[in-house]
């Protein structure tokens, strides 16, 4: 078949989180996202029932031109699992090999447990150190060989 969809970068992602403050928190103050959108207008604005079943509940963080939703949905105590169908990782570029050890700086002092910078071989011709966030969710962060 010769038809397909053309598909740009990705617009968004949605996390599905245990407590929205906790991972707005660690997505805001490690990891340098701004807030986008964090709260529906007054009921008695025109926007206020669409804007309000977009959020369900959650957040809407902004890093560049990327968007990335935070929705409080999951229970309590569960924990992310990427063997599940689902999301596996996430992963962030981060520039050059310098940036990525400066990185693991600023996740040692937010006390992030972290694995050390890994080169994934001339295959991908990346480096990454991986950690994860407040709800299990690996995260990684890349830089291309210099």
């Amino acid at each position: 078949m010769a038809n397909h969809i053309p598909c740009g970068p990705i617009h968004h992602l949605r996390l599905t989180v245990t407590d929205v403050n906790r991972s707005r928190a660690f997505y805001t103050q490690v990891l340098g996202f701004g807030v986008a959108v964090d709260a529906a207008p007054p009921a008695d604005h025109p926007e206020h029932g669409r804007i309000s079943e977009a959020l369900q509940g959650g957040i809407v963080l902004i890093n560049g031109s990327m968007l990335m939703g935070l929705r409080p949905a999951a229970p309590a105590g569960d924990r992310f699992d990427e063997n599940r169908v689902g999301l596996d990782h996430l992963s962030f570029n981060a520039g050059t090999r310098a940036d990525l050890e400066r990185a693991v700086s600023v996740l040692d002092e937010w006390e992030v447990p972290h694995g050390e910078i890994r080169d994934l071989g001339p295959g991908f011709g990346l480096y990454i150190p991986e950690f994860r966030d407040p709800d299990n969710i690996q995260l990684e962060l890349t830089a291309p060989y210099e």
